[in-house]
């Protein structure tokens, strides 16, 4: 069997080595320090072990890029990513919320790297284990790193996320590995189809925030020309609680819903900053 360990500084690395563990992995709070992974990096230097970066405590993806990078600049060869979550201020029911988009664009940046995901520590629960191993196996990422413990109510630190050895395999065995494709005619004909239904709709969602700017434009003017300042927080929280009631009667969250509004409303910002200012 395998054994594994974090490193946090030099001396962890030192001492890991010279006790023969097989793996590392760079924890959250190291990954999101370039100056604690660099000395790791120095440390490892003429040794290829295998390590393993896990996502810095915040959702900075130049900053796991970096921390990955600095690794391999090191001469390590065989790395791989974990995907833990991002702490964050506001109440979800994860300790660490996913933020699966974000593993998503390290994907796409570094195909070739495997991720692995730690649903122990972004679900904080063993309840929610399964479901966020399920989905991170949906979304193509690489295996899974999940805490054990014979009796987590005995365990030392975080025993509300640990599995039993039963439940492990449990969770092996009813897991779903689905397929990246298929070759059937009957499901590639399907998805062509609903896809270009997609693509129109797309483009329909474009014209429409395109013409909303054009508003936003034509309220920077007004502004501009009566000496009023941007922000108008009474009308912002009113787009926002209408856009949340009309959102939800057509089944859509309130976490998409203020995302994709705080988006728009950010660009509107944006512009309406420039016609300010011109």
């Amino acid at each position: 069997m395998l054994t594994a360990t974090e490193v946090a500084n030099v001396k962890h690395v030192y001492e890991a080595l010279k006790m023969g563990v097989d793996i590392l992995w760079i924890g959250a709070r190291t990954s999101a320090n370039p100056f604690s992974v660099q000395e790791i990096a120095d440390a490892l230097q003429g040794v290829d072990i295998p390590v393993l970066i896990k996502n810095p405590v915040n959702p900075d993806l130049e900053l796991w890029i970096g921390a990955i990078e600095r690794i391999a600049g090191a001469g390590i060869t065989k790395l791989g990513a974990i995907h833990r979550g991002f702490s964050s201020s506001e109440k979800t029911k994860y300790r660490n919320v996913p933020q699966w988009q974000v593993a998503i664009e390290l994907h796409q940046r570094m195909p070739n790297l495997p991720i692995i995901c730690d649903p122990s520590h972004i679900a904080g629960r063993a309840d929610l284990v399964f479901d966020i191993s399920q989905q991170a196996m949906d979304l193509g990422q690489d295996g899974l790193i999940i805490e054990s413990h014979p009796n987590p109510k005995i365990a030392l630190s975080d025993g509300k996320q640990q599995l039993t050895p039963d439940e492990v395999g449990a969770l092996i065995k009813n897991i779903k590995i689905r397929q990246a494709t298929s070759d059937n005619i009957t499901y590639t004909q399907s998805l062509e189809e609903l896809r270009a239904k997609i693509d129109m709709i797309d483009e329909e969602i474009l014209a429409v925030i395109q013409r909303r700017m054009n508003v936003v434009k034509e309220i920077g003017k007004t502004k501009k020309e009566n000496n009023i300042r941007i922000l108008q927080t009474d009308r912002w929280m009113q787009i926002i609680e209408k856009a949340k009631e009309k959102g939800n009667s057509k089944g859509l969250s309130d976490e998409f819903i203020e995302k994709l509004f705080k988006a728009i409303h950010q660009e509107s910002i944006n512009l309406q900053t420039e016609i300010l200012n011109s």
